[in-house]
């Protein structure tokens, strides 16, 4: 079977990929020996698929359903193998047996075609926040994980240096306070799913609900539910009532995780900008627009 990688992962490796990266004309070779060596037979690659891995959807030799997944090294997939491994499938996704290979996971098959989104709204909202609570656990001993102080720290740099208009320097300003004051007193330390928000959460068999797709790491509760927060944003937008709705959000979630709300509207906010501020950079000026203003309703 050919491994050609879907138009979404080859736009968006485009967009970030460093020069020389050869990551991607390498994938349908790297794909066949990892189907090769775990014996699997090819169901479908995923399309349209996520924009830093391909997804393969397999079947094992004893005709078990699974999910291949494989990824460069800068998004990090063997800090998700060893998250993934940590939770042992409580609330995300299993890690399944067989060969390690750098850079590739054999993962439970899920319903990758029924995420928690398929739900109205506000049962999206609690659905996705009951799954969360399930990943916030101690991390494990020897660190090993990125904290929110680190890699929030790389993306304050990138945000310091891009040149933008006043409007955006006076959110960039706002967000990078935030953030000083956010790591300044955080109230726990857990092991966090680093990329949550609604699409991440898919239909499975032995719960309703698992998460996938984590980039893991440590910190605060409140860090993780950023993303959460402003899901469906294009929505939030068009919306006349769309910051509104956006408050009563950041409200809802920190009280149904028992979190504080202006922890939860800090990291928002950072995390908004940050997003919109990299949208920029690259050239993706529409999902900057949406996300910058967002950010500014916080």
């Amino acid at each position: 079977m050919a491994f050609e990688p879907p138009r979404r992962l080859v736009r968006a490796f485009g967009e970030t990929a460093p020069s020389g990266d050869d990551w991607l004309e390498k994938l349908p070779e790297a794909a066949r020996q990892a189907v090769a060596l775990r014996e699997l037979t090819v169901d479908r690659v995923q399309v349209p698929g996520g924009r830093t891995s391909l997804v393969v959807l397999v079947r094992r030799a004893d005709g078990t359903p699974a999910v291949l997944k494989l990824a460069p090294p800068r998004f990090r997939p063997e800090a998700e193998r060893a998250a993934l491994a940590h939770w042992g499938g409580l609330g995300a996704v299993q890690l399944l047996d067989g060969p390690v290979t750098e850079g590739v996971l054999l993962l439970e098959r899920l319903h990758p075609d029924v995420s928690v989104r398929s739900l109205p709204e506000a049962k999206a909202q609690l659905e996705a926040a009951g799954t969360l609570r399930r990943l916030w656990v101690e991390p494990p001993d020897g660190g090993g994980f990125e904290t929110v102080a680190e890699r929030t720290g790389r993306q304050a740099e990138a945000m310091r240096g891009t040149a933008v208009g006043s409007e955006v320097r006076v959110l960039v300003d706002a967000a990078l306070v935030a953030r000083e004051e956010l790591l300044a007193a955080p109230p726990e330390r857990r092991l966090l799913h680093g990329t949550f928000r609604q699409s991440k959460v898919l239909a499975a068999e032995r719960t309703p609900w698992l998460a996938v797709g984590p980039d893991p790491v440590v910190g605060e509760c409140a860090f993780d539910l950023a993303r959460l927060v402003r899901d469906r944003v294009e929505d939030l937008i068009a919306s006349p009532s769309g910051a509104a709705t956006t408050r009563r959000r950041v409200r809802k979630l920190a009280e149904s995780l028992e979190l504080d709300q202006e922890r939860v509207r800090g990291w928002t906010l950072f995390r908004a900008v940050e997003s919109g501020v990299r949208a920029l950079r690259v050239g993706r000026r529409g999902d900057a627009e949406l996300l910058l203003e967002f950010a500014g309703w916080l």
